[in-house]
């Protein structure tokens, strides 16, 4: 029997000494909600190039992980890193390089705004964004008589707070070719007894855009850099940037790549000829910080500026319905294209007619096919009988910020009645399993914590409406911090690398300064993100 003992005693000793792993980052002494598929907590995380390889619940994660670089939270509370699921990235940095008018209470504090801003900055060309007429006494679209008075010459283009509608002086109305004559297909040139009011709704707006400076490489690098400067500040790690034309895509991609830009990118493809061709043909382009695999197509405009299109006329403008911007048989054909490629459609539906029309192609383009995770960006508007349509794949991506800002007037629109199918969020997620959470910012706040809020209190920061907008919608806390992680990452094919914290993930997470699960609904709005990890490595 002896000559067992020395191998046993050695077996024992080995067992006891087991070499423990170097691992890059251990984060102890926190409230994890690691958001996986049981939402359990933990509360120390193992790192190791740039992945999570250990979640604990207690400090026995020690026993096999070692590390020089240990983070201890101090009990806060960590998130999986915030997505937004629907945003305007590139977007949002641009407009920090304009005139900011959100939160303007008259056209007059507008032109105060613009002739500010004009004397600080002599550019050949005023561009601004964020005005809108629901939020001033006079709730009317504004004519630009004094607009031409200051500008008689400079042509100014002042773009609506939801991105559906300009505001321009002559001079740019006739640098466009624009006249009380022109007629263009999905969307108005308003008209005020029979002149050009300088409001341009949808479509019109391209004639605008198409003799408009474009940004220079570095004006598009520095707007980059700010956006992502703001969205790690929220706590964000992925944007889904809804509309990008393939030179911008290929712009971010270099700046990932030589390390001067470290926010991951789930780019929606803007849907013309020539990203079409390109994207289409190429297929998915996938690196770790930049996923290019779907094309963001509008089915119609806003509804604050009266252009999505409604089934039956609008409650507070008869005998208007809103328009379609892209046809429905354009939007069908483009569902056929799409569908035969790997690509995912993504597209904006505010109105019930626009939501019914997109639902109806993506339902006959994706028959026999499976796993498409086809999204309506928005489906603000959807009639009672049409939400079954979400039941068979597709998915909502949805901004509850939208409901809260839109609620002083959306009534006025839609009516008692069709009101009803508006804003649903929980309907929605009962028919499709998942709701995908966003902002559409800058159309709406960066803010993930107002998000977070308005889907659970249905209430603006004003607690209003009082009781909250038929809370019937609302969404329960865990529903709404799965829509904006792991719902919102299964909705890009990206659920296996990011949306929760689990191991074999990207250690993107958040660290917040309070406990979003259990804080009063009141104090949501002023959480803040007190460190940003993306990777592993601090961002913020």
């Amino acid at each position: 029997m002896k000559k067992y003992m020395l191998p046993l005693v050695f077996l024992v000793l080995g067992v006891s000494c087991v070499q423990k792993q170097e691992v890059d980052l251990i984060v102890n002494n926190a409230k994890i909600y690691t958001v996986d598929s049981e939402f359990s907590e933990a509360c120390c995380m193992a790192i190791q190039d740039g992945k999570i390889v250990a979640v604990a619940k207690t400090a026995d994660i020690y026993q096999k992980y070692t590390s020089k670089e240990m983070l201890d939270a101090g009990g806060k509370t960590i998130v999986p890193g915030l997505i937004d699921a629907h945003c305007h990235f590139y977007g949002l940095g641009l407009n920090q390089q304009i005139v900011d008018l959100v939160g303007t209470n008259s056209y007059e504090e507008v032109l105060e705004r613009v002739s500010a801003f004009a004397k600080d900055n002599p550019a050949n060309v005023i561009r601004g964004r964020g005005w809108d007429q629901n939020d001033w006494e006079v709730k009317e679209f504004p004519v630009n008589e004094k607009l031409n008075q200051l500008f008689p010459d400079k042509p100014v283009v002042l773009e609506r707070v939801d991105g559906h509608a300009y505001f321009v002086n002559n001079a740019a109305l006739q640098l466009a070719g624009i006249t009380k004559e022109t007629k263009i297909e999905g969307g108005e040139i308003v008209l005020i007894n029979g002149e050009l009011s300088g409001v341009l709704v949808d479509n019109p707006m391209a004639l605008v855009d198409q003799v408009m400076p474009k940004p220079n490489v570095a004006s598009q690098i520095e707007a980059l850099k700010a956006a992502q400067e703001i969205c790690f500040d929220y706590g964000l790690t992925t944007v889904n940037d809804a509309g990008l034309d393939k030179a911008t895509i290929y712009l971010i991609d270099s700046l990932q790549k030589a390390g001067e830009l470290d926010m991951r990118v789930y780019a929606m493809v803007s849907n013309t000829p020539e990203n079409l061709d390109h994207f289409l043909e190429k297929g998915i382009l996938k690196t770790d910080k930049l996923n290019v695999r779907s094309v963001k197509v509008y089915g119609d405009g806003a509804l604050g500026s009266r252009g999505a299109a409604l089934r039956e006329e609008y409650s507070d403008k008869p005998h208007h319905f809103g328009a379609l911007v892209t046809p429905a048989d354009q939007i069908d054909a483009l569902a056929q294209r799409i569908a035969a490629t790997e690509y995912q459609m993504n597209t904006h539906a505010i109105g019930d007619s626009a939501n019914i029309v997109v639902l109806r192609a993506y339902d006959k383009a994706l028959k026999g096919k499976t796993d498409r995770r086809w999204k309506v960006e928005h489906a603000q508007v959807v009639s009672q009988a049409d939400f079954d349509y979400f039941e068979k794949g597709i998915i909502p991506s949805v901004q509850p910020t939208h409901a809260t800002s839109d609620m002083y007037w959306a009534e006025d629109r839609l009516g008692e009645e069709r009101i009803k199918g508006a804003y649903a969020y929980q309907t929605l997620l009962k028919k499709a399993g998942k709701v995908a959470l966003g902002t559409d910012f800058p159309v709406e706040q960066v803010s993930p914590f107002l998000t977070f809020y308005a889907a659970v209190a249905r209430q603006d920061t004003d607690k209003y409406p009082e009781g909250g907008f038929q809370m019937q919608e609302a969404l329960t806390r865990e529903e709404a911090l799965k829509g904006m992680t792991i719902w919102a990452a299964y909705s890009n094919f990206e659920e296996d690398e990011k949306g929760s914290l689990e191991p074999g993930k990207f250690a993107d997470f958040t660290i917040l300064s309070s406990d979003i699960m259990k804080v009063p609904v009141d104090s949501i709005p002023l959480l803040k993100a007190e460190q940003v990890y993306l990777s592993g490595k601090k961002v913020k």
